[in-house]
């Protein structure tokens, strides 16, 4: 039997071996996932649970059930700062598969994507999974990890459809000022490209704010993903949301049908309720990540370390000094127990960087970053 080539080949996610190692190593502190080490909030499970009570576990509207719909638009407004119509939302099984579902909705096999390096790597996955061409516009640490609008500008052709942003960046932590963002809208109407943008770290901000490009879309060329995973620990839940331009919304939803079908009834009510109840989970998660960020700082700071400072999200983006990321990232789980991300997972630009998740308690992440510091001046580069 033979599968399919571009899938075989499909690079798997560098995270992968180095978790795979964590698990196999005693008392190993895990630093290389991104998932919340919070429970889902009290309020979000028990509208879970009665939802099941009552009954709501058949199928639903493909595009999510109205009340949640009606619930999203609301929040958009009150926490994103711009207007959509209930219709414009489409509910999906995470932020990841409304991100797919966009581009299997706008991507013909061969077209080219734009993708940021470093950059999660599902998005080149995504891209390899559709025969499309990813084409990586590179964050350098001279422009703090940012985006350069001229240097993608100079790289689109006849067949460049969408540029893919991601802001709270992933794994860097970056956040974009609003002048950046019409930069590359100007880029993106100039070259008549959509945007496809990753907001999944929309709530967890540090900096005043993280505008997101469909604040300025005057031209309905900006989808907006978001997702319940991280703003209420809900990552085994599998809801998310996009927010679409009425153009694409019907197509879009309707993509839906072969892909997922619908996303699971009890979890909608569960996400209804996390938007509904009580707030405070929100703010008491995002203290606990800066108050975790701010303490490895401090251990950056004391060793250090070179570093760029996160604005949003829940990693850390710390360099070894020009060492190969992935044998230090292996390195550390052999030698130090502690296991992160190495930065070659999320593209070429990130080697000689990793990834720490601030995911866990601030003990634990500063042992993690003084691990780093440890092994950089004490590791020559050769493996063990």
């Amino acid at each position: 039997m033979r599968a399919r080539q571009s899938v075989v080949q499909m690079p798997r996610s560098g995270i992968r071996e180095i978790m795979d190692l964590a698990w196999r190593t005693p008392e190993c502190v895990h630093l290389e996932v991104g998932e919340p080490d919070f429970a889902t909030p009290e309020h979000v499970r028990e509208a879970g649970m009665q939802a099941i009570a009552d009954g709501a576990t058949r199928y639903s509207p493909n595009a999510g059930i109205p009340m949640l719909r009606e619930a999203l638009a609301e929040k958009v407004a009150r926490v994103n700062g711009y207007q959509v119509d209930p219709n414009q939302v489409i509910v999906s099984a995470g932020a990841v598969e409304a991100i797919y579902a966009s581009l299997v909705t706008m991507l013909d096999p061969g077209d080219e994507i734009l993708l940021p390096d470093p950059g999660w790597p599902n998005f080149r996955m995504m891209a390899d999974l559709l025969s499309a061409k990813a084409v990586f516009y590179p964050l350098k640490a001279e422009n703090g990890f940012l985006p350069d609008p001229q240097d993608i500008r100079e790289r689109v052709s006849d067949r460049t459809r969408v540029l893919l942003v991601n802001f709270p960046s992933n794994p860097l932590g970056s956040v974009p000022t609003m002048e950046l963002v019409k930069d590359l809208y100007a880029v993106a109407s100039e070259k008549d490209l959509l945007i496809v943008s990753d907001e999944c770290y929309d709530q967890i901000v540090f900096a005043d704010s993280c505008p997101s490009p469909s604040l300025v879309d005057s031209e309905g060329r900006v989808i907006s993903t978001y997702s319940f995973s991280k703003t209420y620990a809900m990552t085994g839940w599998r809801v998310g949301y996009a927010a679409v331009p009425s153009s694409i919304a019907e197509t879009l939803s309707k993509v839906q049908e072969p892909l997922i079908s619908c996303v699971s009834g009890p979890a909608q009510y569960a996400a209804l309720g996390a938007l509904t109840g009580s707030q405070e989970c929100v703010g008491e998660m995002v203290a606990a990540y800066r108050g975790r960020r701010d303490a490895a700082l401090g251990v950056c700071r004391e060793m250090s370390l070179s570093y760029l400072e996160p604005e949003g999200a829940f990693y850390l983006w710390v360099s070894i000094d020009g060492r190969d990321s992935d044998r230090f990232a292996l390195e550390l789980v052999k030698r130090k127990q502690v296991a992160l991300a190495p930065g070659t997972a999320f593209g070429e630009n990130g080697n000689g960087w990793v990834r720490i998740s601030l995911a866990n308690s601030s003990e634990a992440v500063v042992r993690g970053v003084r691990a780093v510091a440890e092994l950089r001046d004490t590791w020559s580069g050769e493996a063990s």
